[in-house]
């Protein structure tokens, strides 16, 4: 079930979906992880998390695809970038359509505490 304290996380690689959880979860938010863009789009419906926390490159679709597929749709929820490959043309991209934060990795911890405290004080 879906917490309204409830942030989601978008992110090919196991290891630092594990590692955002475990963080997420120490500053008492609840967690839900997803593979794939495509899936946290499957998932979005009636219930939203407080935000999203995406990684941009990703195989099939980029975490900012996936961002403008929800504003697309008329849905908008705070959302955080992370990647290890900065693009000015799509951190710029991000940023104009509402991003709440663009992080490089490796995001220290309390850097995404702060963009997380943010994101989700400014959800609907």
């Amino acid at each position: 079930m879906c917490t309204p304290q409830a942030i989601w996380v978008v992110d090919d690689d196991p290891s630092v979906r594990s590692g955002l959880s475990s963080l997420l979860r120490s500053l008492d938010y609840d967690v839900v992880t997803f593979e794939s863009g495509m899936d946290l789009l499957a998932a979005v419906g009636a219930r939203h998390p407080r935000c999203i926390i995406s990684d941009v490159q990703m195989p099939g679709m980029t975490g900012v695809d996936m961002f403008l597929r929800l504003i697309g749709a008329g849905i908008r929820i705070p959302t955080i970038f992370v990647t290890a490959y900065p693009m000015p043309e799509l951190q710029s991209l991000a940023l104009d359509n509402g991003a709440s934060a663009f992080l490089i990795k490796p995001v220290r911890a309390r850097d995404l505490a702060a963009a997380v405290a943010v994101a989700a004080a400014t959800a609907a």
